[in-house]
């Protein structure tokens, strides 16, 4: 069991505690909203989308938003899952992202769905 994201107290008190199914989604969620020198101690962590806040959502943000996501999870997570897609749809002033992915020791395929708000 993992620390759950983000930090918070169980029923009991004490902090609560995620699956490993759990931590990795919340991995993910953290690797898309953290830009690249957010954190003093780990500068390269993050995929950077939130850069993508003040782009206009069109065609061509997509293969880009997809580029920097693939990349950041292969770095970070890449000996823990095993990345099937990306998918970018972007379109009115919203882009929603898709993961499917496998935790790896495991054959089970997972799904993590986001959405960020860009400007227009």
């Amino acid at each position: 069991m993992q620390i759950d994201f983000p930090y918070h107290f169980d029923g009991s008190e004490r902090t609560a505690r995620a699956s490993e199914a759990k931590h990795i989604r919340d991995m993910i969620e953290q690797i898309l909203f953290t830009n690249p020198g957010e954190r003093v101690n780990r500068p390269e962590f993050g995929a950077g989308i939130l850069q993508l806040v003040f782009a206009a959502a069109s065609p061509e943000v997509a293969p880009t938003a997809e580029f920097m996501i693939r990349g950041a999870l292969q770095q970070h997570l890449g000996q823990r899952i095993e990345i099937h897609t990306v998918a970018i749809e972007a379109g009115d002033a919203l882009l929603r992202i898709r993961i499917s992915y496998r935790l790896l020791g495991n054959e089970a395929s997972e799904q993590a769905e986001f959405e960020l708000e860009t400007g227009t």
